[in-house]
């Protein structure tokens, strides 16, 4: 929930990024004076213009034509004025605002996994889309106001004290009133705006679940099950966007309400003073106060008449800070190692992990796996397997004992040189929008013609990838061609047998091909392998039969480690009754 000190400390965040344009804001500061200044001018001269009319038949067109003259050219610099403010106003929102989601997606990129796990990723994106776009409508709609409207109402201040000490007092009077029901309501307000926000965020993270599972959708029939989980967040959002447009609704009407009272009070007060011809007021002089008046309350209520936007952007400010103030990876820089020449060997001693501290996960886990081995892991879904990939990535840190590679714990490892020490193929395969070529060479950018060929022709992508109109510079994704999951799986090898890594994680890796592809892709693995310590997370078990260890976990422990002729052996074993589950038919 967004409170007021909440909302102070995020605007004084924010200024900083407004602050990096000075030549523009003296700029829209001089303008801002010049057009308030022309504007209160503007008004002077018509009260003049009318106590030229002294009666019918008595005008002084002289004098007349003069004024009118003048009023032209003070209304061609007062909207001359305007219109450089507001594309000043533009460009200061717009480069704050690209400034805001730089460093916040910069931010994102330093965050944990833990981060990930725990947000919906619409959510994320909803930060970056929806709430950045309401901070820069509010930004400008305040930027166009603030310089002009503060001229005007200093301005204007003068020259009614100038012209009537008892009428600006009437207009001070009534002021103060806009202020308090501008704050009532916004305060009313506020927890319905941000409460709108969060909405909008879990809308958005839904709509993205269920659009990239469309088949999975239309395969269990659950589409109207879908579409009233929707419509119960999107009357959620209606019920809470009602109440906060309904509170902000009142904010300008009311504000008008005691601005005509303050017009009603002048028109009153200076008839009594006309008639009394006291302090030398005339008809023009008080034609002209009561668009003084007018003017002086307009930038109050023309920001009343905003405050829909500035609450929404409040609140969007509340969750883009909220995604800046989560804690990054913590990486100490002294004494941290580079990774060089590694060998391959791998430790884990006495190894303790849980996600929640109610449900330990890995405990006294003890491996180690010597240069060039091959060791595969198996077990039953939740026994840890990809727990111990995310640790020795540390993607999370273990809550007790250590992990090394080549006696050095990977705490005292640079991350980005212990993470580009291991090549990765994952499951879940992940290409992204552009040319095959740069979807290949995404892990070793300066990767040769010869070295990508190699890669492609091991990974069975090599005549596929030829037989394309524009071979390797064939788009992917939405602007280009589609290709199966299989083809995906395959073109994902082949990038991690170009970014030629010093050891190995293959998570299921060959889990979306065929099985004639995957005996080939199988043997590109063992020759990839070689001299590499490598660790298969792996449920079919053909797959690893090779391997020169296998680690049968569950529950977080080993429970059995041997090969595979071994462990299959074992009658009654875990692993033995793994195997017999998959093979025997």
């Amino acid at each position: 929930m967004m409170n007021k000190k909440f909302a102070f400390h995020s605007l004084k965040r924010f200024s900083p990024y407004l602050l990096r344009y000075p030549i523009e804001l003296v700029a829209a500061i001089i303008l801002g004076i010049a057009n308030g200044l022309t504007t209160v001018l503007l008004t002077f001269y018509m009260g003049k213009s009318v106590d030229t009319m002294i009666g019918k038949g008595a005008v002084d067109f002289t004098a007349l034509l003069k004024i009118l003259m003048l009023l032209g050219i003070i209304l061609f610099i007062t909207v001359v004025s305007q219109w450089l403010i507001q594309l000043l106003g533009n460009r200061v929102s717009f480069l704050a605002i690209a400034e805001l989601r730089k460093d916040a997606f910069e931010h994102l990129n330093k965050l944990p996994l833990s981060y990930y796990d725990r947000t919906s990723h619409g959510n994320i994106l909803s930060r970056f889309t929806n709430d950045m776009d309401n901070i820069s409508s509010a930004c400008t709609a305040v930027f166009n106001q603030v310089f002009s409207g503060l001229s005007v109402i200093i301005i204007t201040f003068l020259f009614m004290i100038r012209l009537s000490p008892v009428l600006t007092i009437v207009v001070l009077v009534m002021t103060p009133i806009i202020f308090i029901v501008n704050w009532i309501v916004a305060k009313t307000s506020q927890k319905d705006f941000a409460a709108q926000q969060r909405i909008v965020g879990e809308i958005s993270g839904y709509v993205t679940e269920i659009v990239g599972n469309q088949k999975l959708v239309k395969t269990f029939q659950r589409e109207k099950v879908s579409q009233k989980q929707f419509e119960r967040f999107n009357q959620e959002l209606y019920v809470r966007g009602q109440k906060a447009q309904f509170s902000s609704s009142l904010t300008n009407p009311l504000s008008r309400f005691i601005d005509h009272l303050s017009y009603l009070s002048i028109g009153l007060i200076g008839g009594l003073l006309i008639v009394n011809s006291a302090e030398g007021i005339t008809i023009g002089i008080l034609s002209s106060f009561t668009i003084y008046s007018s003017q002086f309350s307009k930038p109050f209520i023309e920001l009343s008449g905003i405050s829909t936007q500035i609450q929404t952007a409040l609140a969007g400010l509340n969750r883009t800070f909220d995604l800046m103030n989560q804690p990054v990876e913590k990486e100490k820089t002294e004494n941290r190692i580079e990774l060089k020449n590694c060998r391959g060997e791998v430790a884990f001693e006495h190894v303790y992990f849980s996600y929640t501290k109610e449900k330990p996960l890995i405990e006294d886990f003890n491996l180690v796996a010597h240069p060039g081995e091959m060791i595969a892991i198996v077990g039953q879904t939740g026994a840890g397997k990809s727990t111990l990939v995310n640790l020795l990535m540390r993607f999370y840190e273990v809550d007790g004992g250590t992990i090394s590679i080549d006696s050095i714990p990977i705490t005292n490892i640079n991350k980005d040189s212990l993470r580009t020490s291991f090549g990765m193929v994952l499951q879940d395969t992940w290409l992204f929008d552009s040319s095959i070529r740069d979807n290949l060479i995404y892990g070793n950018p300066s990767a040769t013609e010869a070295e990508i060929e190699a890669a492609m022709k091991k990974a069975y992508i090599f005549d596929f990838v030829q037989r394309l109109p524009k071979g390797l510079d064939t788009m992917l994704g939405s602007t280009g061609i589609k290709i199966s999951e299989g083809q995906r799986q395959l073109m994902t090898i082949a990038r991690t047998m170009i970014s030629n890594p010093s050891m190995l994680i293959l998570d299921e890796a060959t889990s979306s091909v065929d099985t004639l592809t995957e005996k080939y892709i199988q043997d590109a693995f063992l020759q990839m392998m070689a001299g590499r310590t490598s660790f298969v997370i792996a449920h079919r078990l053909a797959t690893i039969k090779k391997a020169d260890k296998i680690v049968v976990m569950d529950h977080g422990k080993i429970v059995e480690i041997g090969t595979h002729e071994a462990l299959v052996n074992k009658k009654n074993g875990f692993y033995h009754a793994l195997y017999e589950a998959q093979f025997d038919h």
